[in-house]
């Protein structure tokens, strides 16, 4: 089915990010995979193509343009081309809409040209050892000293850990006030107290740094809260749907993208004299995810605009996170059998996609957590 929500203008951006990605990422992408972590230069050069901050005010050097469709060309055509180690989304729909609606007028000034000139590479440090989905349970606390606050803690499992220049720390500025008692704070690079543990080996997104950050006594200067002391936790609420409609729409692009391969791979791929995709259960696999895909990608379009004119509810990002990032998992499971032995082997982007996307049902609250919220609003 044709999509019907780009306009020309999009379309035109959609062949700028292709382009880019084909000169910035692609040639260096297997290199940075080695390495556990991409190069500062990509994260400069998306700033100069205009890619980090799309929708922060002009003056700061952004794009000045709300239109979320953008970011969505961004993430799809990312996940398209298996470029898992640049993290910009996580700079671009997690900590933009932090920054754009809390920072300050001296913060903005202080910030935002770097965010958006990608010389300031940004991170959120929410989860910790013992606290996962559950962020009511952070032991991290940041207690008022004067001008400053001093903050003790440990994260864990945070994208940009290693090359992050600025970080949202989840911390509790009043330990005896519940939720109520959790607040963000920006705290910098250099920051005596505040140290990188190692970066962390996953089953995917080799490129993609994943850290342990540790705070010890880490002065962090009042001037640094985001928002309202104590008013965190809504915070972060209030900003989940965003990160859950960029990790559904980019797991469902990754998706199709490994379709397309191995429906090409059915078609030339012989076996007992004739292509696979020719045997029955191999038709009817394919017929299945495209199927499957279509009902999705319809849904998910229709989401997509509902967010983009501010009227998707908290339950139905969850529903797009929920049904997007397992269906991203069947179809790849599917793939993989479909190119039998190959499909085991790095070198076939199929066996890459297969590991990256596993881990999309954890992040930004898992498959059981989208449930649980879908089921209060239920009334259940």
């Amino acid at each position: 089915m044709r999509r019907d929500i780009f306009t020309e203008d999009h379309e035109a951006f959609r062949d700028m990010v292709r382009a880019f990605i084909a000169r910035e990422v692609t040639p260096y992408h297997e290199q940075w995979e080695r390495d556990g972590i991409v190069s500062r230069d990509v994260w400069l050069a998306a700033g100069r193509a205009g890619l980090l901050g799309i929708d922060i005010d002009e003056k700061y050097g952004g794009g000045g343009n709300t239109d979320y469709r953008y970011y969505l060309v961004l993430n799809e055509e990312m996940a398209r081309a298996g470029a898992s180690g640049p993290a910009f989304s996580v700079h671009n729909d997690m900590i933009g809409r932090y920054l754009d609606k809390l920072c300050t007028q001296e913060q903005r000034e202080r910030w935002f040209p770097g965010y958006c000139s990608g010389e300031i590479i940004t991170a959120i440090a929410m989860t910790e050892p013992d606290a996962g989905s559950d962020l009511q349970g952070m032991r991290a606390v940041a207690i008022r000293d004067g001008d400053h606050y001093v903050l003790n803690g440990q994260k864990t499992f945070i994208s940009n850990g290693q090359l992050s220049d600025l970080v949202i720390v989840a911390a509790r500025t009043d330990p005896d006030a519940g939720h109520r008692g959790i607040s963000l704070l920006g705290v910098e690079r250099g920051m005596p107290g505040f140290d990188r543990g190692r970066n962390l080996e996953k089953i995917g997104m080799h490129a993609q740094d994943t850290s342990e950050l540790f705070f010890t006594d880490v002065r962090v200067p009042v001037e640094n809260l985001l928002g309202d002391e104590g008013g965190g936790f809504v915070a972060l609420m209030q900003n989940l749907p965003r990160e859950r409609v960029a990790l559904g729409t980019s797991a469902l692009a990754g998706a199709e993208h490994a379709f397309e391969v191995t429906l090409d791979y059915c078609k030339q791929r012989q076996a007992f004299g004739r292509p696979i995709g020719k045997f029955q259960h191999s038709r009817f696999t394919l017929a299945e995810m495209a199927t499957e895909l279509a009902v999705a990608r319809a849904f998910t379009d229709r989401a997509v605009m509902e967010h983009n004119e501010g009227k998707l509810s908290t339950e139905e990002a969850s529903m797009v996170k929920w049904w997007d990032t397992e269906l991203c998992n069947r179809v790849l499971d599917r793939c993989v059998q479909l190119h039998g032995g190959y499909g085991y082997m790095h070198e076939y982007p199929v066996a890459r996609a297969f590991a990256d996307s596993r881990v999309h049902t954890i992040v930004g609250g898992t498959t059981e957590i989208q449930k649980e919220i879908i089921g209060r609003g239920l009334g259940v």
